[in-house]
């Protein structure tokens, strides 16, 4: 019996879902901006928000763990570029507006993007 599940599993596998999820992030970090469902946004915003601030604690071993999860290019653009307007914020770095729903299957949309 599964107990205390905290996470939306989209009816996908274990890996699946993580390839999903690496991959939306990396397109919110290349674009900033990003379209997707609701509930992928409110997922996708509490891991967005814990790189940018392992990434603002500096030094090399953070830097090789965000290269590891992102790959090097989105790890350089979020240590360059991201990071240093949010030096002096504590936390909140990202930003969810709901959206009219899908034509098609009614699924309601969201865009997330850094504050």
């Amino acid at each position: 019996m599964k107990k205390r599940i905290r996470k939306r599993t989209f009816s996908r596998k274990a890996g699946p879902r993580k390839a999903l999820f690496k991959s939306l992030l990396r397109s919110l970090l290349q674009k900033e901006k990003i379209e997707t469902t609701l509930a992928k946004a409110k997922e996708l915003s509490p891991a967005a928000d814990k790189l940018v601030t392992k990434a603002k604690g500096g030094g090399i071993a953070a830097q090789r763990q965000l290269a590891a999860i992102l790959g090097v290019d989105s790890a350089r653009k979020l240590i360059g570029e991201v990071v240093p307007r949010y030096l002096e914020r504590k936390g909140g770095y990202t930003r969810i507006t709901k959206l009219r729903p899908r034509k098609s299957d009614s699924a309601k949309r969201a865009i997330i993007e850094f504050v």
